[in-house]
């Protein structure tokens, strides 16, 4: 899973950069944008959190789910 985590603190750390950087110029008229972005953003973060805090009871439900099908 650290690979995971990686991807995703990259992903999130891109979406940052992106929003900081549109946030820094003039306003057009293609809609909101910035927003949609950092809902991403936010949305990313907490998987990555929840990821984090519950890896080990999420993998155990995944295999007994699996388990319970064969």
């Amino acid at each position: 899973m650290g690979t995971l985590h990686t991807a995703l603190l990259r992903t999130w750390l891109a979406l940052a950069l992106a929003v900081t950087a549109r946030l820094g110029r003039a306003r057009d008229e293609r809609g909101d944008v910035p927003g949609w972005v950092l809902v991403v953003v936010m949305s990313v973060g907490l998987v990555g959190v929840i990821t984090t805090v519950a890896e080990d009871e999420l993998t155990g439900m995944v295999r007994r789910a699996l388990g319970s099908v064969k």
